[in-house]
């Protein structure tokens, strides 16, 4: 059986998924709050920036098709949207903060 993917292989396949309003990765929009590895799961909770954010769906599904596409066959990949803690500013990558021009 192949191996589990590390939390690092994770967060770089969620990489690929961009918040489509915000023209960034969710990883750098600090959308990622937690990855838990187990024998046989991935989970992933996953924030937006806004409770209306009418992509939520969306974004959702590619994280999970992100993450299914690394993972061993038969692995069960869950992506919970949370709201807790609310999503600041301050969860942003440097390099968000930058793309966004908000840099000090």
């Amino acid at each position: 059986m192949t191996a589990l993917p590390d939390d690092d292989a994770v967060r770089e396949a969620l990489r690929q998924v961009d918040d489509p309003e915000a023209g960034m990765n969710i990883v750098e929009l600090g959308l990622v709050y937690a990855i838990e590895l187990t024998p046989d799961a991935v989970a992933i909770d996953l924030t937006m920036t806004t409770a209306a954010c009418p992509m939520a769906d969306l974004i959702v599904e590619q994280a999970r098709a992100a993450v299914a596409a690394i993972v061993p066959a038969g692995t069960r990949v869950d992506v919970t949207l949370v709201w807790d803690p609310p999503w600041t500013p301050d969860k942003m990558t440097g390099i968000a903060r930058e793309h966004f021009g908000w840099t000090s």
